[in-house]
């Protein structure tokens, strides 16, 4: 069974955490436990209905004003899939929760109120869906029952979403009218609404199919740490720890260790104690090499028959999460799968007009929240892949050397 990861977003009061509330309870994923506690703070909170939002809205904060915070994990499995939800918050000082909940998506499930219809942080937040790599998104058109399920209310935020969307980088859009409150086309079809012939939510999340998302061409290993038990049983095992980034390894396969260049075989695979045949992308795992080459915390194995960048100049895409804003030719900490070092902004190239998506070149500062391409020039070099090849060894961030704060999300292109 395979699993979805998909992020909810949206600006502030489209019904983003009653969504998630609704597809447990409609599923029947709710325990009872929690569906009391659910009732038990709605009546205390004056509500006149069970309001299902309280699921994911776990802070005090978030109780008492009715919004999304933090990013709030949940989970559940139906017989045909798993399911982990990020409720991402909408305001737009929490747009760094937001990347972080998009940043291991593979759909972008984006909400629009229909009485609304597009505002701005639909589009920072489809922006930077796309900018995540994020090949799939669905569009809910939230809160039909306040415009009476009026056909040409949906038509009309369709036409304009897909005209702002046309710039962007996504493989698939998907439109569904919905009521998160009442649980129209949610998971059961609504009545209110014959002149929708689509998919209902729930179906769509089903059979979406994102078996081709993942690189399984490249492989990639990232080096997390040498296993050296140094007991009877493994008196000279000498194993590399770390994650397949990419691709999949095998007993046998040659590979390269960046930065040393240095080739050999893998040996053997293990996975905790147990020997295995193949590693495949996201899995944990220890190589035993061949040869006992130098290879340590931050290096990359490469199977030799495939080619990494490795580069200490490049650009990115950046969405910047600092409070204070972006310092041209400032120096910050990169962190880039396990490795760290220092890099400097050698240039600002431009900053993206998130209304229109296109680019300012005049712009010289880049605030919180704004989106920007920028070069970097490390210390060291890095060894990647272009992010929209492999997000995982395309993706880095950039840490405040003074504060040792988070302050930047970069997407290498």
């Amino acid at each position: 069974m395979d699993i979805l990861r998909f992020s909810t977003a949206g600006s502030v009061d489209d019904g983003k955490s009653t969504l998630i509330g609704r597809l447990f309870y409609d599923s029947k994923s709710i325990f009872e436990d929690q569906m009391l506690q659910i009732e038990q703070t709605s009546k205390k909170r004056g509500s006149e209905i069970v309001n299902l939002a309280y699921l994911t809205d776990g802070l005090k904060d978030e109780l008492e004003q009715g919004i999304t915070i933090d990013v709030a994990y949940r989970y559940f499995s139906t017989p045909k899939r798993k399911f982990i939800i990020a409720d991402t918050p909408g305001h737009i000082q929490y747009t760094r929760n937001m990347v972080t909940g998009a940043s291991s998506s593979q759909l972008a499930l984006i909400l629009i109120d229909a009485r609304n219809g597009i505002s701005e942080q639909t589009k920072r937040h489809s922006l930077i869906s796309s900018l995540l790599g994020i090949k799939h998104f669905v569009i809910c058109i939230n809160k039909m029952d306040l415009v009476d399920f009026k056909q040409s209310v949906y038509e009309k935020i369709v036409s304009d979403y897909e005209n702002f969307a046309a710039k962007l980088r996504v493989s698939s859009f998907s439109f569904i009218p919905i009521s998160a409150l009442l649980g129209d086309n949610v998971v059961t079809r609504s009545a209110q609404m014959p002149w929708y012939q689509g998919s209902t939510l729930f179906n769509f999340l089903e059979t979406v199919s994102i078996a081709s998302d993942q690189n399984l061409i490249d492989s990639r290993f990232s080096v997390q740490n040498i296993i050296r038990p140094n007991t009877n049983e493994w008196h000279d095992f000498r194993g590399i720890a770390g994650m397949v980034l990419g691709g999949v390894f095998r007993k046998g396969d040659e590979i390269t260790c960046y930065p040393s260049g240095f080739k050999t075989k893998i040996k053997d695979i293990y996975l905790a104690n147990e020997q295995i045949n193949q590693a495949i992308s996201s899995l944990s795992c220890t190589f035993l090499l061949e040869d006992d080459i130098d290879v340590s915390r931050g290096d990359m194995l490469v199977k030799s028959s495939s080619s990494i960048h490795v580069l200490q100049e490049f650009d990115v895409m950046l969405c910047w999460m600092g409070d204070e804003p972006l310092s041209l030719s400032g120096k910050y900490i990169l962190k880039h799968t396990t490795n760290e070092t220092k890099a400097m902004i050698k240039e600002l190239k431009y900053k993206m007009d998130v209304h229109t998506l296109s680019r300012d070149f005049e712009s010289k500062e880049i605030a919180r929240n704004d989106i920007a391409k920028i070069s970097l020039k490390t210390a060291k070099p890095i060894f990647f892949d272009k992010y929209y090849e492999n997000r995982l060894t395309g993706s880095c961030i950039l840490i405040d050397i003074h504060t040792n704060i988070t302050v930047g999300a970069c997407m290498i292109v």
